[in-house]
């Protein structure tokens, strides 16, 4: 038996920058941070007493003698792909936090898959390996119109500025003293807009359009850019300056598509302007999910909750590890290679 977790993240600067359409001849950069959300799947082995060989646990249940008949997209894929064992498994997959959320949850599961059926094949993968295989995956295998950004993202875990550049990405780490980042995790509320959305939709009429909305792309990276500089360089200080960069990476996003947002959503926004926050943006593609404010102190982002109250309000801390393995049996590699050998 093994069980994975992987974070989910939020992305503040440089959403778009990520698409391989956007840095296979430009550089694109990300900065994000992965939030003590998390994705879990658990893996066991299944005793050949059923007439079934995969069973299947996630917002549905699957019973399958073959692979081929599995019908979840991404199980079905990695399984088809990565594993290399006879035996019959069991998978159980459950978040603190649904999909459709604009926080990384889809790239979160498949980042999980593949670091857990690698893992119970007996071989320990690499961060920048799962990332790599993760972002191949989705857009090669599955051929999904999504970016780079959360692969990496959840795999790494942690604060980070993520650089891509044609087909290679690099990752650092942004090193705030502990109590700079609880203040800036203290000043974060994710407010839930009551609306869920289909990321793929959005994201592939984006990239089509890519290079008519090449100016605000460039706008966008150029925010990025200057909020790396200056996290790099003293990431305390820079603190105070990540609302407002937000507020203008917001409009900026609106401006790829006029679905992103809507009126519930421009309401929700100026509604947190107005009691208690300094900035913020919706996180994901836009359309729904969650919506994050970051307020200047403490007391203003009680203002804004109790302002909120109606509204499903999520408070967060940043965590660093990213995607691991949490619980493994330890006779587990014993069980495969006896099976194997039949």
């Amino acid at each position: 038996m093994l069980l994975a977790k992987t974070p989910l993240r939020i992305s503040l600067f440089g959403g778009g920058t990520d698409f391989p359409d956007w840095y296979k001849d430009r550089k694109g950069l990300v900065i994000s941070t992965t939030i003590d959300k998390y994705c879990y799947v658990l893996l066991r082995t299944l005793p050949p007493y059923f007439h079934f060989k995969y069973r299947l646990r996630y917002y549905q249940m699957e019973l399958s003698k073959n692979i081929n008949q599995i019908k979840h997209p991404v199980i079905r894929n990695i399984l088809k792909k990565y594993y290399k064992q006879k035996i019959g498994i069991e998978l159980n997959h459950f978040a603190d936090i649904p999909g459709l959320s604009g926080l990384g949850s889809s790239s979160s599961f498949t980042v999980t898959m593949i670091n857990l059926i690698h893992k119970f094949n007996g071989k320990t993968l690499t961060k920048y390996e799962i990332a790599k295989l993760a972002i191949e995956f989705e857009q090669k295998i599955l051929k999904e119109s999504v970016g780079s950004q959360d692969q990496v993202a959840t795999t790494y875990g942690g604060f980070n500025c993520i650089d891509f550049y044609r087909e290679k990405f690099e990752v650092k780490k942004v090193n705030f003293s502990p109590e700079k980042l609880k203040k800036f995790e203290n000043n974060c509320l994710l407010v839930y807009t009551g609306l869920s959305r289909f990321a793929k939709v959005l994201e592939k009429k984006k990239i089509k359009s890519i290079n008519k909305n090449s100016n605000y792309y460039k706008d966008i990276f150029d925010i990025a850019n200057y909020a790396k500089k200056k996290l790099l360089s003293n990431p305390d200080k820079f603190v105070s300056e990540i609302p407002e960069l937000l507020n203008e990476t917001w409009e900026l996003k609106k401006m790829l598509n006029r679905n992103v947002s809507n009126a519930h959503i421009e309401n929700l926004y100026e509604h947190g302007l107005k009691n208690g926050a300094q900035g913020g943006k919706l996180l994901g593609s836009g359309a729904g999910g969650f919506f994050l404010f970051v307020c200047s102190n403490s007391e203003n982002k009680k203002k804004l909750a109790k302002s909120l109250k109606k509204s499903i309000l999520v408070n967060f801390k940043t965590e660093e590890k990213g995607t691991r393995i949490i619980f493994k049996n330890k006779d587990y590699y014993d069980v495969i290679d006896n099976i194997n050998k039949i």
